[in-house]
């Protein structure tokens, strides 16, 4: 398997992909990624490729806020991480993340966001987010799904509210139903 980003020329295949491991949600967030490469001109996805070329594996960082003491200040979001079902549980989904994450401190990102399972993203390093001063972008969201991961370029001033881009807004996307 390889890492890789993501080009225009995936895009068809991402879809499919984020359709496919999202079962019945899948067309919702397979219109968020599409959404998501529209209004964020910053976003950051890579791709898992097998040797023949089939793509196995998408991952998503987005650009939000964080409405801190100090300044707004630009953080990332993970969504959505996405394995084809004959995939999962083979790593594929802790590789996508920390390529991404290396990818995200080499451009001093001082924080990483997502709503997951904290007891799978609790594994790849992700905290509660309200353990460290930060507040969920909406009620809808259970506490122990708001999840942060502090970055090298993080301090302990960057603290407050997350402020999602609007595209998870848009779409229905925000908080786990």
């Amino acid at each position: 398997m390889q890492i890789r980003a993501e080009t225009p020329a995936d895009h068809p295949a991402v879809d499919l992909l984020v359709e496919r491991a999202f079962g019945a949600a899948g067309r919702v967030v397979a219109d968020l990624v599409t959404a998501l490469r529209r209004d964020d001109p910053h976003f950051s996805a890579y791709v898992a490729e097998e040797p023949g070329g089939e793509l196995i594996g998408h991952v998503m960082f987005t650009r939000s806020l964080v409405d801190a003491p100090e300044r707004l200040l630009p953080v990332q979001v993970l969504s959505p991480l996405a394995v084809v079902p004959e995939h999962q549980r083979q790593g594929v989904g802790k590789a996508l993340i920390e390529y991404g994450v290396a990818e995200l401190d080499k451009r001093d990102v001082p924080l990483l966001f997502l709503e997951g399972d904290p007891a799978y993203y609790g594994r790849r390093g992700f905290v509660a987010g309200d353990s460290l001063g930060f507040r969920k972008p909406s009620l809808r969201i259970p506490d122990a799904a708001f999840q942060v991961m502090p970055l090298t370029a993080y301090r302990p001033w960057m603290t407050g509210t997350l402020v999602y881009l609007h595209t998870f807004w848009d779409l229905g996307c925000v908080g786990l139903r």
